[in-house]
């Protein structure tokens, strides 16, 4: 049996109450240590984050809604940090229950920040506020709040949702979660925990998760068998690794593609790209016979097969025996990038499943009930939400995996990867990858998806959940590069490629920020 993919609990807020009154009690010195890793590390995603659109200015403006409790010294912590690393920017502080009601951790945030800035912070009266901010930062209520919104609070967020602001950075949860009023968050850094409410919260924005190593040691009965996961960056962590120098090419996996057609010729040649870069040692592609040439030249790395054409442009059913051969020479399999839907192709993606016997990659148009029911248990599928209720019937993700044995890559705005219970009677866990964002939402992203994760799985084809894991965290976090790099709109799908070798070479040692790479 495998072991999890590297990954931390997704709790209630409950249970992260547990958790916090276990791991820190009632020890103030614990206690401070803890926001202070909580403040500098949101400090630090946000600055990263702020990069999609362009750089922190610096003579930046900062917004913090500071409340009394710890989100509120969470805040105040990452303006003080935001302010250390930009000397001339000026923060202004709300304090949504007032300064006097503080509690002590908050207290000692405020203080510590309005010494180090000193002139560059002040509080201010909403009533007397003007301008634009490059960042708020809200942290007026964190996990423990319970709805409704009381009206001097509401009536701040509601202020603070109409300003001019570029970037709006909820800490831990939205203030307000999903009331009227609640704050509107761009991002959402959770620290320490990500907490479930956060996942259904339309308030959140894009969600982003602060590893503050609550779960590095002994944290308590039932972290291990959360059946909600968050993945982080070290799952990627061996693929970085120095590789074992009495190593070729067969080492490290062949994966067969097969796809393509006269139609939608570019899908089958951004999976292959893609497959190029995961680390696979070979890379077989079929091909309708009239696009191998072209491709061969594109990506001369590749072996390309041309393959008989039905009438259509599309891959026709014949040469069973060459296609068993292929078949048996490979490690993993992906079919349906560019397939189309003509009969024929889908006959022959069904003849793949069920010829195969190593693992099977099935994306796109292949997507379909018959054909995913001709081997259900040794297939990784990658559907977008219409595609997964086509092929999932009304079912949701766990409970379809449960009944399928598939591994499932359910792409959006949070991707969830689901795998069939690794023990008889056992639920099966859901990894939440909070890596990308709306850069991916481009065509050709997924096509680049399944060629990558095809390539993990080639060299991993005992373990797909890992490959199916990996896949999704290092796409998204290239394309968090790459939106970092170039911006979110005048991009294409084909540049996420530039940034996979620098998702694996920057990580490096040190906190894990989900959803986030290291500056």
């Amino acid at each position: 049996m495998h072991a999890f993919p590297k990954s931390d609990p997704i709790l209630s807020c409950a249970e992260t109450a547990d958790l916090e009154s276990r791991l820190l009690g009632a020890d103030e010195g614990l206690q401070w240590a803890a926001m202070r890793r909580a403040g500098t590390g949101v400090a630090e995603a946000v600055l990263t984050d702020f990069a999609e659109i362009g750089d922190f200015p610096a003579g930046g403006r900062v917004l913090v809604l500071a409340g009394k409790g710890n989100n509120g010294g969470d805040a105040l912590i990452a303006a003080e940090a935001i302010l250390g690393r930009h000397p001339a920017a000026r923060a202004s502080v709300v304090f949504a229950q007032g300064e006097r009601n503080l509690r002590p951790p908050a207290r000692r945030a405020w203080l510590q920040l309005a010494h180090a800035a000193g002139e560059r912070v002040a509080a201010l009266d909403p009533a007397a506020a003007s301008g634009s901010y490059d960042i708020c930062l809200d942290g007026v209520y964190g996990y423990s709040f319970r709805p409704p919104l009381d009206r001097p609070a509401a009536r701040i967020l509601a202020w603070a949702n109409r300003l001019p602001v570029r970037l709006r950075a909820a800490v831990d949860l939205p203030s307000g979660l999903a009331d009227r009023d609640a704050f509107k968050a761009d991002f959402t850094y959770a620290t320490g925990v990500l907490k479930s409410p956060v996942l259904a919260c339309a308030n959140a924005g894009r969600l982003r998760y602060i590893d503050l190593g609550f779960f590095d040691g002994t944290a308590g009965p039932g972290a291990d068998s959360a059946l909600d996961r968050v993945l982080l960056p070290g799952v990627l962590s061996s693929l970085g690794s120095l590789r074992p120098a009495h190593s070729d090419k067969r080492t490290y996996g062949h994966l067969l593609l097969v796809g393509g057609s006269r139609d939608y010729p570019g899908a089958i040649l951004m999976a292959v790209l893609a497959a190029l870069r995961s680390g696979a040692g070979l890379v077989t592609a079929c091909v309708p016979a009239s696009l191998a040439p072209a491709f061969a030249a594109r990506a001369p790395e590749a072996m390309w097969v041309g393959w008989p054409e039905t009438a259509e442009g599309g891959l026709a059913l014949g040469r069973g025996e060459a296609l068993l051969a292929r078949l048996k020479a490979a490690d993993a399999v992906v079919v349906g990038p560019g397939l189309g839907r003509n009969k024929e192709s889908l006959s022959l993606a069904a003849a793949i499943v069920r010829g195969s016997k190593a693992p099977v990659l099935v994306d796109a148009d292949a997507l379909q009930p018959e054909i995913i029911d001709a081997a259900r248990a040794r297939l990784v599928l990658t559907p977008h939400a219409g595609e997964f209720a086509r092929i999932a019937g009304g079912a949701d993700l766990r409970a379809y995996v449960a009944a399928t044995g598939a591994t499932v890559i359910l792409k959006g705005p949070v991707t969830r990867i689901g795998e069939g219970a690794r023990k008889k009677g056992g639920e099966a866990p859901v990894f939440h990858s909070l890596f990308g964002g709306p850069v991916l939402a481009r065509g050709g992203s997924g096509d680049l998806l399944a060629g990558l994760t095809g390539g993990l799985l080639a060299q991993t084809p005992d373990d797909r959940l890992l490959a199916a894991c990996r896949g999704a965290v290092w796409h998204g976090m290239a394309a968090d590069r790459l939106a970092r790099a170039r911006g979110q709109v005048a991009v294409t799908a084909a540049q996420l490629l530039e940034y996979l070798p620098e998702a694996l070479r920057e990580l490096g040692p040190g906190p894990d920020v989900a959803g986030s790479c290291p500056m």
